[in-house]
């Protein structure tokens, strides 16, 4: 018995595609694992910076110690400031602002689009507001120094990078919950890979709520492009606007300056129980200029309320961030909820650390992926070594940059240079060394003896205005971080 064609075996067809090399593929997966290295790395300086990002006022006032704080200012002084920067500084500005003394930063600052001064209780300008490494941290967490919708861009898609990475480690360990408090303790990879387990359990509650912000402030400039091109047949500003107010049509013809002094009477006698922060002019000096008051509302998660006063000072109405929309109140809260800034140095506190625990979790995780390709007979050492010097050279860097600023470098495009030449030349140190365990050594090193170098250098530079309580406050935490790594390097030189 014969069998038909149709079931006789066929010769394997050949295939279209040649055939790839062993060296080829070897290269195609180390660029792969280069790829996500660089996002990784990207991904870790935006946890890093974004856990010192949380305490920026207080930052900003130990950069700066040596101006006068006070709790409250009068109308008349507010207004006085404001007509003194104009003085100053005739130039044409979009934007007039007052930063009134609050809780967290208790100084009274003007702005416009060209300068900055400090002024004291009396209305009196005394001082240029300084804090250009502040500034440089936050541009770094907001931008990563990119121009500022490309950074947008980059750091949006990084938030969402996040989410979907803590997403995604969820779903694959099931019995992640199940097993929260399971803890194999010791110096082992098992004992770390069930501590970035733990880790990432205990802090959902924060990252998750933090990726999704953080996307949410880099990608609505994008989606607010987008939408307003293909719906509003506008800009930005037509899917804004309905959020935040918009603005009345300008007029260029030279005027006295609105009233500032008559708003914060209303304020004060409207809503003693409101917290007001910022006062803004729009096109100060000009016929149809017009202030906004910013203003904070206890137990609240929006970042304040803005009320609206024409030229004379007669109050026009609110834009409606307090009692407007749902949509109004959640996008009027996504910034507080990002940074923090709600509930005072308590969920300050609580952030910070909550921050370092992240970025423990993002520094772990690619060293236990390291780990499993070593395991599956694909090591990358050189990958491996090159995260090492990413991990302890980012707080290196930063630590260069501001023990720069403390010897006189204000320029922002040195601080930006400095910071990536810094992180290049660690990532590059430790790629060159034999050993992971050797970079990771000099990295703490690095890392730890910076933060020290930098408060002596601010006592010396400050004097007795780097004793007050904040700059006191500021100083010892950092000297608490730099012992906390040292001590990390003692604990694995003994193990070791």
């Amino acid at each position: 018995m014969t069998r038909s064609a149709s079931s006789r075996p066929r010769p394997a067809a050949a295939s279209r595609w040649p055939k790839a090399s062993p060296l080829r593929v070897a290269r195609a997966l180390t660029a792969h694992g280069a790829i996500g290295l660089a996002i990784s790395a990207l991904l870790y300086v935006l946890c890093v910076t974004g856990s010192l990002a949380v305490f920026q006022a207080e930052w900003q006032r130990w950069e700066q110690p040596a101006v006068s704080e006070f709790a409250t200012v009068s109308p008349a002084a507010a207004e006085r400031a404001a007509r003194a920067m104009l003085a100053r500084d005739p130039r044409p500005t979009d934007h007039l602002y007052l930063n009134l003394p609050t809780p967290d930063i208790p100084r009274l600052v003007v702005t416009t689009d060209h300068d900055a001064w400090v002024a004291d209780a009396s209305g009196a300008l005394v001082a240029p507001e300084a804090h250009p490494w502040t500034q440089f941290l936050l541009d770094l967490h907001y931008y990563l120094t990119l121009p500022h919708t490309a950074g947008l861009i980059v750091v949006g898609i990084l938030g969402v990078l996040l989410l979907a990475a803590s997403l995604s480690g969820f779903l694959a360990h099931p019995r992640i919950f199940r097993d929260a408090f399971v803890w194999r303790r010791g110096s082992g990879r098992a004992a770390e890979a069930d501590l970035h387990n733990r880790l990432s359990v205990w802090t959902a509650p924060f990252h998750l709520p933090v990726a999704l912000t953080g996307a949410m402030l880099g990608l609505s400039t994008v989606l607010a492009i987008a939408l307003g091109a293909a719906f509003f047949d506008g800009g930005p500003r037509a899917v804004f606007d309905p959020i935040f107010g918009a603005e009345p049509a300008g007029d260029d013809r030279p005027a006295d300056l609105a009233a500032i002094a008559a708003p914060l009477g209303h304020m004060a006698e409207a809503h003693p129980d409101l917290t007001v922060a910022h006062v803004i002019v729009h096109d100060p000096a000009t016929a149809g200029q017009h202030t906004a008051i910013i203003a904070r509302h206890a137990d609240r998660l929006i970042f304040g309320e803005y009320y609206l006063f024409d030229a004379d000072g007669r109050f026009t109405g609110t834009v409606g961030l307090a009692d407007g929309t749902v949509g109004q109140q959640v996008a009027a809260s996504v910034y507080q909820v990002h940074f923090g800034s709600f509930g005072g140095l308590p969920v300050k506190l609580a952030y910070g650390i909550f921050g370092v625990a992240l970025c423990w979790i993002v520094a772990s995780g690619m060293t236990l992926y390291f780990t499993k390709r070593a395991r599956r007979g694909r090591p990358a050492p050189r990958l491996e070594r090159a995260w090492t010097g990413v991990v302890w050279g980012t707080p290196g860097a930063l630590g260069i940059t501001l023990v720069a600023r403390l010897v006189g470098l204000t320029d922002a495009a040195g601080l930006v240079g400095l910071f990536w030449v810094a992180l290049a030349v660690a990532v590059i140190a430790a790629v060159c060394l034999n050993a992971r365990a050797r970079a990771a050594r000099w990295g703490r090193v690095w890392a730890g003896g910076l933060p020290i170098l930098a408060i002596l250098l601010h006592a010396l530079r400050h004097g007795g205005a780097a004793a007050e309580p904040l700059a006191l406050g500021v100083s010892a935490a950092g000297v608490l971080a730099a012992l906390a790594t040292w001590r990390s390097l003692a604990l694995r030189l003994v193990k070791s």
